[in-house]
């Protein structure tokens, strides 16, 4: 027999939810406990209760993983296509992702996260893909500059001639370039 869920998992589920879309829609220092809560339809002293203050909130529903490919499903000749797809389908389908970027040009706790998903995961990754393994770090340093840009121009400053791209179009541009960074030779 399963355990039907106690209320508090439900609110705290509602809490976290309400909390992504707040930080995604309005960043960090904009996004208040007062909004969250009416968001999540409770009020302002539960999600103290719960999270104890927004600094906390945010550390808990910023945790991320950017759910990358696993290197082997991905054929050495198409690395850079394939990333730029897998970063569109993560910036269009996670508000937690996107409020992170937003939070991160103004907060030093969301920076932090922003660099440790970029750095720790995505080298892992390149790591796998690349001739050259030793320099990892770096190609995936290249590779966020094009994702984290693509992301700022495209989600959070809305630049029209990027908004107005294709998701082909943009693979097409950003493809060859970010599959240069991981397995060019220097």
């Amino acid at each position: 027999m399963t355990e039907a869920p106690r209320r508090s998992d439900a609110t705290r589920a509602a809490i976290r939810a309400a909390a992504r879309e707040r930080f995604a829609a309005d960043g960090y220092e904009r996004a208040t406990i007062r909004a969250i809560a009416a968001h999540a339809g409770i009020h302002p002293s539960m999600v103290m209760r719960y999270f104890g203050n927004k600094e906390q909130l945010f550390a808990a529903v910023a945790e991320f993983d950017l759910q990358l490919p696993d290197p082997q499903s991905i054929a050495p000749a198409d690395a850079g296509w394939v990333l730029v797809r897998h970063f569109l389908d993560r910036w269009e389908g996670d508000d937690t992702l996107l409020a992170l970027l937003r939070a991160a040009v103004t907060h030093t706790s969301a920076a932090e996260r922003m660099q440790a998903a970029f750095t720790n995961q995505l080298t892992a990754l390149i790591e796998r893909l690349t001739p050259e393994p030793a320099q990892a770090a770096t190609r995936a340093g290249l590779v966020a500059t094009q994702m984290l840009g693509l992301a700022l121009s495209r989600h959070v400053l809305q630049i029209p001639s990027m908004t107005e791209l294709d998701r082909e179009a943009v693979v097409a541009w950003l493809g060859p370039t970010v599959h240069r960074y991981i397995t060019a030779s220097t």
